[in-house]
């Protein structure tokens, strides 16, 4: 039996994609409302029950709209106790600018011949962590030229 929790969720994520899709698709409000109405007998979308918000989704994805789907940052690695809070840094500084793991991989290989990450050291893990700090200067300073 599902949870009173997972409801909600997937209502607001049908209400996200509707409005997702309809900017996407570039409706007009009037469009859109006309849209709700000929699919749901409401101009509303907040009014919607689950059913409904789901005929929507379906009629704007027979209308063209293709969701984009979530970029992949790939599977955090697992590592020593002692590597965690390096472990968390490091995913920070991957996410702020927009890097997968598979980047700070990469640099664990350059430097160390290492495949992944897991199988650093806190030492060799730390080096990755400058890397990284020293990547993301290095990006601002390109970002303030521009």
């Amino acid at each position: 039996m599902a949870t009173s929790d997972a409801r909600p969720e997937g209502r607001n994520s049908l209400l996200a994609k509707i409005h997702i899709a309809r900017k996407d698709l570039a409706l007009g409000e009037d469009v859109y409302r006309d849209l709700l109405e000929r699919v749901t007998g409401q101009r509303s979308a907040s009014g919607l029950t689950d059913r409904q918000l789901v005929a929507v989704v379906a009629e704007l994805r027979a209308k063209g709209w293709q969701p984009k789907a979530a970029p992949r940052k790939g599977r955090k690695p697992r590592v020593k106790a002692g590597g965690s809070a390096l472990l968390a840094k490091m995913e920070a500084l991957l996410a702020d600018n927009g890097r997968p793991w598979s980047y700070a991989e990469a640099i664990a290989r350059r430097m160390f011949g290492v495949e992944k990450l897991e199988w650093c050291d806190a030492d060799q893990l730390k080096a990755v962590m400058v890397a990284l700090v020293k990547d993301a200067r290095r990006r601002e300073g390109k970002e303030e030229e521009a």
